[in-house]
């Protein structure tokens, strides 16, 4: 089931995103991509001290996958990622996943980032950011997500795998970028690995 963590993470979120939309202008709220954020729960800390360093960067949606949910126990690949698709990513545009020491070993954010890649009849693909935590090397590329790396080939991939921003600009330069690669870069799109069905064990 969604943990507490997740629940109290969206609801500081919607708290924050309120207050801060009555004090951005309307060129400032325009500029804004919303964005899905896929993570590992161990890194909560670190998610949040993201989300409100950058919050004016971004629209944030940090409530995903969860045991909670009923389709995940389905066989059909295709009815999960477009449930995922309709309760999670559907209103937005890019998906950045904030990569820790064990996010590579979450089957749930393996089907975040399926779902983000491909186009449903009802919902549009996503843009992806893979961006390392601080508490990871960055050049540690085995703690990618599989299927994030999948797509990961310097300027030649859909995606690239950042170093944590240093300013809100650098982050808006890796959203924007994500966004456009929606178009520009679809055909590089690597999306047929088997949905990852177990968590794995991370050391």
């Amino acid at each position: 089931m969604a943990t507490l963590g997740q629940r109290s993470l969206q609801a500081w979120v919607e708290t924050r995103e309120l207050r801060l939309s009555e004090s951005l202008t309307t060129v400032q709220k325009a500029a804004r991509h919303k964005c899905f954020v896929s993570y590992h729960h161990e890194n909560e800390g670190e998610v949040k001290v993201f989300l409100e360093s950058y919050e004016s960067v971004f629209i944030p949606r940090v409530l995903g996958v969860s045991d909670e949910d009923d389709f995940i126990d389905s066989k059909d690949t295709d009815y999960i990622m477009d449930q995922i698709r309709e309760k999670y990513l559907t209103d937005s545009t890019v998906t950045i996943v904030l990569v820790g020491k064990c996010t590579w070993a979450r089957r749930y954010v393996d089907w975040e980032v399926y779902s983000t890649l491909r186009n449903d009849k009802n919902n549009k693909r996503s843009g992806l950011v893979a961006i390392a935590l601080p508490s990871i090397e960055v050049d540690a590329s085995k703690k990618l997500p599989l299927r994030v790396s999948d797509n990961v080939n310097e300027d030649k991939g859909y995606t690239r795998w950042w170093k944590y921003p240093s300013t809100s600009d650098s982050l808006s330069q890796m959203i924007d970028e994500a966004f456009d690669a929606r178009i520009g870069k679809a055909n590089l799109i690597v999306n047929t690995r088997d949905r990852k069905l177990n968590n794995s064990q991370c050391p």
